[in-house]
Formats: C-alpha cells, sequence, structure tokens
C-alpha cells in the first residue's frame, strides 16, 4: 500500500488525520471535484528545480505556480518546473504524481503559498491516485517547515464559448 509509509510516519508524530478515498483521479482540479474537496482547499505539489536543486512547491489545486514569484521568494537565479524524469525515482513509495507535501520524507525543500497557511486544515495527496490526506496545517507546518511564501496566482476558469 502506497501512503503505508506517510501514514507511519504522520502515526509516529502523533498527528491526528483523516484519509479520503476517491475514485481514480489524476489532476489536481479531478480531484477535488471526485472527493468533494474545494479546489482553494486541496493543496496540489508541484515539482521545481531551484538552481538546479529540486524542490516542492505546495499550493491550492486552483491555483498556478508563478515561477518568477517562486524564484524570488526562495533567493534562487533560477527556477522552472521539472521534468516528470526528473523526479520519476525521487519518491518510490509514491505514484507518479501523487506525492505528498512533506518533503522531509524524501529530503527536499518545501515551500508553501500563503493561500494555504491562512486555512485550518491541508488536504493533499496520500502517495496514490485515489486516496488524500486531510490534517491539521498547523501540524503540517510541524512535520514539514515549509518556507510560506507568495508565488501562486488564481487559475482564471476558461469561459465557455457561446455556440450558435
Amino acid at each position: 500500500m502506497p501512503a503505508t509509509r506517510l501514514k507511519e510516519f504522520l502515526n509516529s508524530h502523533g498527528v491526528k488525520y483523516i484519509t479520503i478515498t476517491h475514485s481514480p483521479a489524476y489532476s489536481a482540479q479531478e480531484i477535488a471535484a471526485s472527493a468533494h474537496v474545494r479546489g482553494k482547499e486541496l493543496a496540489k505539489t508541484v515539482m521545481v528545480m531551484l538552481d538546479g536543486k529540486m524542490a516542492m512547491a505546495v499550493l491550492p489545486a486552483s491555483y498556478r505556480v508563478d515561477l518568477e514569484m517562486l524564484r524570488a521568494a526562495a533567493g534562487a537565479k533560477e527556477a522552472h518546473l521539472a521534468h516528470e524524469d526528473q523526479f520519476r525515482d525521487a519518491f518510490p513509495d509514491c505514484m507518479l504524481g501523487a506525492m505528498p507535501p512533506l518533503g522531509n520524507l524524501y529530503g527536499l525543500p518545501v515551500y508553501v503559498a500563503e493561500t494555504l497557511a491562512e486555512d485550518e486544515e491541508i488536504t493533499f495527496n496520500a502517495c496514490t491516485h485515489t486516496e488524500l490526506i486531510r490534517m491539521a496545517y498547523e501540524d503540517f507546518e510541524r512535520l514539514a517547515l515549509p518556507t510560506v511564501a507568495r508565488f501562486s496566482i488564481r487559475e482564471t476558469p476558461k469561459v465557455a464559448e457561446k455556440q450558435e
């Protein structure tokens, strides 16, 4: 079971959490809809490269990373999205794209969008495309030791074109 390491870690630190099971979904917005969680309340983990080193950018599902803002917040010279082949093997206990935002489990720094830090809870992938973890944000912050910064921009919904 992919989430075993994650749950053992949370349990060993006395964290109270709930598991949410949902039908298979792969994009953050699909997951939010499938699990009946608002896009702003679901944290997605985006893998980035900051000065050639991998890091996690954690932001609401309904937002996107502004790489220039992240670069400045991290004090980096360069910032870009990581390619799957750069992080495919970094999370051996997780399905590709379903890694939890606990970089400390994988030796990675974590940057959290300030909009998530304002919430009482955080909900995120639990190493699979069918399971989420919801826990208190303060527990997440205590364990992940993230850098909280402003680097996300709300996605603008695509307006359906009128059909005549």
